[in-house]
């Protein structure tokens, strides 16, 4: 027997949700003020360093956002499938799967084209994209289309079988045609609401009528990252909502739950989105200073440039390169022998761009140097 709940959609007045703006007020001119900042100090660098903040901030936010739903994607291959469509150097990377792919091109379409409307064939097509093959897992799914009553109740459920946990219950299949066309009239309204608060809303809104049999909660937060696009004005991303939640998953689903199980006013649900990104903007500073390295070891090494294979690994250890270089992976990334490698290794110990660390023997190991110690 199915336990009946009151979920925020059944409540009488559904879907006009409510808050309060005084008590918010405060937390959205923090966030705006950290983000015009953040803005202010990223338009003062070069095309190329902002090209390469945003390459990297958009790689985090593809691959965190598919991680918050348990799935892991391969970094490389996305970071090749995004620089390869913003025109960036992608030498050295893995070629991209059709998943990981898909998966790019929906979140490219949502921030780089954040002026163009939704509608619900562009949603259909961003969830056809992330799931090519019609499967989800194992499991033949409708993919671009609305759920259909065929499917059963959409639960978010949780636990052991026999022993599960039903967090939420969406609207029924036969309300998915109303609720979608509300929801894609007042997100392509002009907004009358702040456009940061218009993506808190719309990412509770949208999990929330849940339209499609997976992957909501990746498309609730594409669409969250097209209002908040839309809110710099800028079609470049400089900060990571998907890698903040990540960050602290189980604090998220916690404020769904809550907000989805309450009433109409959903100011603690847009409380805790405000300090979410909050943190995601003060986080954004590690993404800048990561760049300024880069920019400055290339800017020594170039004096003296290295060779071709040199140049891929150094950019593969810049790239969130796990654990240390040994001889054997140099090799392994640049496809090359063993003997080629150990002879471009010296030669960067040499100029001082490696640094080897204390281990000797088969554990022998090397990190990059800090700039200042490159010999040109």
């Amino acid at each position: 027997m199915r336990q009946i709940v009151d979920y925020i959609h059944t409540r009488p007045g559904w879907p006009k949700l409510t808050w309060d703006d005084a008590s918010l007020l405060s937390a959205l001119v923090g966030v705006r003020h950290k983000q015009g900042r953040l803005l202010g100090e990223m338009s003062s660098l070069g095309f190329d360093l902002q090209a390469e903040a945003s390459l990297r901030v958009l790689t985090r936010e593809v691959v965190d956002s598919s991680a918050i739903e348990g799935e892991t994607l391969n970094r490389g291959e996305v970071r090749s499938s995004i620089a390869r469509r913003m025109g960036l150097d992608a030498g050295g990377l893995p070629r991209a799967s059709r998943h990981v792919e898909g998966v790019v091109e929906m979140m490219l379409d949502a921030t780089r084209t954040f002026d163009t409307p939704l509608s619900p064939e562009r949603l259909c097509a961003w969830h056809a994209s992330l799931f090519p093959t019609g499967h989800s897992g194992m499991s033949r799914i409708r993919a671009g289309a609305w759920r259909t009553r065929e499917s059963g109740p959409m639960q978010v459920v949780s636990g052991p079988i026999g022993r599960e946990r039903v967090h939420f219950e969406a609207p029924e299949a036969s309300r998915l045609d109303s609720e979608m066309a509300q929801f894609i009239h007042w997100f392509n309204e002009p907004a009358a609401l702040d456009l940061v608060l218009q993506a808190g809303v719309a990412h509770l809104w949208f999990v929330t009528i849940h339209p499609f049999d997976d992957g909501n909660g990746r498309i609730a937060r594409a669409i969250a990252d097209m209002a908040l696009a839309r809110s710099d004005g800028t079609k470049e991303r400089f900060y990571s909502m998907s890698a903040q939640i990540e960050a602290e998953r189980k604090d998220y689903y916690r404020a769904l739950e809550a907000a989805q199980r309450g009433g109409l006013d959903i100011t603690p649900w847009l409380a805790w989105f405000l300090g979410c990104l909050d943190r995601a903007l003060d986080n954004a500073g590690q993404t800048l200073e990561a760049v300024l390295l880069k920019a400055r070891l290339w800017q020594r090494i170039n004096l003296r440039p290295v060779n071709d294979r040199q140049r891929q690994v150094i950019n593969r250890m810049l790239e969130g390169f796990e654990g240390f270089l040994s001889t054997s992976k140099y090799a392994k990334l640049a496809k090359c022998s063993t003997d080629t490698a150990l002879r471009d290794v010296r030669e960067l110990l040499e100029r001082g761009i490696l640094v080897q660390n204390p281990a000797r023997g088969r554990s022998t190991s090397y990190k990059l140097a800090d700039p200042q110690n490159v010999r040109g």
